[in-house]
């Protein structure tokens, strides 16, 4: 069974920095794009960016591109996003997510395991 445990939320200010993780256990990943989301409250679940396990292309939604970054370590069976100069809007729960295949989805439907959610919180 596919499990995915996120962590390294927590309270920022505005201009900081987070590193984010999501290790991922009960599977080989190399047939896995991974995903980070993040719901807001009062607001639907929303794509933030996105990495195809074995080649390792990236996607990112248009708000963070410059700012966020995913990335995995696939000895670790790890995946990171790197946030940087974040905004009192970046505030969400953020989750981490994986789709079997090799395409990304931008819709959380399209996503077949979560993980259960990391609170970042960015003052003004």
């Amino acid at each position: 069974q596919v499990q995915l445990v996120e962590s390294g939320g927590g309270l920022v200010q505005a201009g900081g920095s987070l590193r984010l993780s999501c290790a991922a256990s009960g599977r080989t990943f190399s047939n896995y794009v991974m995903g980070w989301f993040r719901q807001a409250p009062g607001k639907e679940r929303e794509f933030v960016a996105a990495i195809d396990w074995s080649g390792g292309i990236r996607y990112y939604t248009d708000s963070v591109k410059g700012r966020f970054t995913i990335s995995r370590d696939i000895a670790k069976s790890t995946v990171y996003l790197q946030g940087n100069s974040l905004k009192p809007e970046d505030t969400a729960v953020y989750y981490c997510a994986a789709r079997v295949g090799s395409y990304y989805s931008t819709a959380a439907n399209g996503y077949n395991y979560w993980g259960q959610g990391t609170q970042v919180t960015v003052s003004s």
